[in-house]
């Protein structure tokens, strides 16, 4: 389930043919109690959204400033100043992103870039942000949720670290 939001006047192609629901945009009859979760959902985050926002930007700056103690030369990828409460973006030198999350199965993150039958390409973004391509390989994308606590962000430092060190030796 999701919302799309349509300004008026912008044209848009049907995603699958079919009946005219929703004025010819999609076919079929609405999952009426997924739209209610949703609604359930966007109430919980709205009510919760300044407070959320706050302690993961505590827990993002506690990852970085532990990853930053821990691993030398790391890097961090993006403005800080802009970055999303909930998202760091590194780069462990020496390293690809893909081996050190191989190394570390209960961290659930992204390297940003795709495999593709053993060719890495770097993700499109960290290339129009100017990163190297040693930088893209390295790159790991760590999210921060709700649900994450203070003892998690330690304990995945610590692994990553660990992970780092074994590549890096």
């Amino acid at each position: 389930m999701g919302a799309l939001y349509i300004r008026r006047g912008t044209p848009i192609d049907p995603v699958v043919a079919g009946a005219g629901q929703e004025h010819g945009i999609r076919p079929g009859t609405e999952n009426v109690a997924s739209v209610v979760g949703l609604g359930a959902a966007c109430a919980l985050a709205a009510a919760n959204l300044g407070a959320d926002a706050e302690r993961i930007g505590h827990l993002h700056d506690q990852l970085w400033s532990e990853l930053a103690a821990m691993i030398p030369g790391i890097v961090r990828l993006g403005d800080p100043a802009h970055a999303l409460p909930n998202t760091l973006s590194i780069s462990v030198p020496g390293t690809r992103g893909l081996d050190v999350l191989a190394i570390c199965p209960a961290i659930a993150a992204s390297t940003g870039s795709a495999c593709h039958t053993g060719d890495i390409e770097p993700s499109a973004v960290l290339v129009a942000m100017g990163v190297n391509a040693e930088m893209a390989a390295g790159a790991i994308r760590l999210s921060l949720g709700r649900h994450t606590t203070p003892d998690q962000v330690s304990a995945s430092a610590t692994a990553i670290t660990a992970a780092a060190g074994t590549l890096t030796a």
